[in-house]
């Protein structure tokens, strides 16, 4: 029998990259959860994890053990709720901005769908403004999107700096009018970008738009122009355009932001989740 707290110590570790972080995470010691990984590697009779100075990673055995420790785990957090008498029920439905998805996501619902498999949860990915829009209409209960500094809407997660990221930054630099891969309208980082670029008398063209981060991403990776982004969320394969060779990006914020109306034990407890991983996943 593999013991439970030995496989959430884990599945923790994987998803902050850090004992410590994991630690902090699961209310346990650091020894505590170091202890567990090294009794399940026992258990197993395989090394689960690899350590550098940087980060844990996972090994060739961690990422076949990584689905079955957390298919086990979300039927215990089933049963749990089957005989809790305050477990959270009934429905929520998040609204993402685009960029967080492919960057974060994944590890922030990750435990919050495991511990409350008697909530149903309806994800809306789309642009930020979009996704205001659609909340101010009654069709979304949380939003967790990007706000403009000056912006006092929601509840802040955290700041970032947006970027000019190329493949190649001196050719595309030096191709004339400045081409642009950017999300359509209504973009957050979009209008902070034209009107940086306004501001500055920098000429511009748009070469690609598209709704998708992964199109875009695409475009970028091909050499098609310039695209902006958080810091934290730079594509692989695309590089930071030196400080001074494009005017500077206002930072954005990512923000939680409720509905009025909504079910606020649901909002409350999912608002709480995301805080503390996306600050977690932060600090490491």
């Amino acid at each position: 029998m593999l013991d439970l707290s030995q496989l959430r110590s884990f599945v923790a570790v994987e998803q902050m990259g850090s004992f410590t972080l994991a630690a902090e995470r699961l209310g346990l010691g650091q020894s505590t959860v170091s202890q567990h990984i090294q009794r399940l590697e026992a258990a197993l009779g395989r090394r689960l994890l690899a350590r550098d100075t940087h980060k844990v990673m996972l090994t060739g055995d961690g990422e076949a053990l990584l689905s079955h420790a957390r298919a086990m785990l979300s039927i215990e957090g089933q049963v749990q709720s089957l005989f809790k008498n305050n477990s959270l029920r009934g429905s929520l439905r998040l609204g993402v901005s685009e960029d967080f998805v492919t960057s974060q996501l994944p590890a922030v619902l990750e435990d919050f769908v495991r511990s409350h498999p008697s909530v149903d949860l309806e994800l809306t990915v789309a642009l930020s403004g979009v996704l205001y829009e659609m909340q101010d209409n009654g069709e979304i209960d949380l939003v967790l999107a990007k706000r403009r500094l000056g912006d006092a809407r929601g509840k802040l997660v955290y700041r970032e700096p947006l970027v000019w990221l190329a493949r190649d930054p001196e050719r595309v630099l030096a191709s004339g009018p400045l081409p642009l891969i950017a999300f359509p309208p209504p973009s957050v980082t979009r209008v902070i970008a034209l009107e940086a670029l306004g501001r500055n008398g920098v000429p511009w063209r748009i070469v690609c738009t598209c709704g998708s981060l992964s199109g875009l991403t695409a475009a970028a990776r091909a050499g098609m122009g310039v695209l902006v982004q958080p810091r934290s969320m730079a594509p692989s394969g695309l590089k930071e355009i030196a400080a001074g060779r494009l005017p500077v990006l206002e930072d954005v914020e990512f923000v939680l932001v409720p509905r009025k109306g909504a079910d606020q034990t649901l909002v409350s407890a999912l608002s709480e989740d995301i805080l503390q991983k996306v600050r977690g996943l932060r600090s490491a």
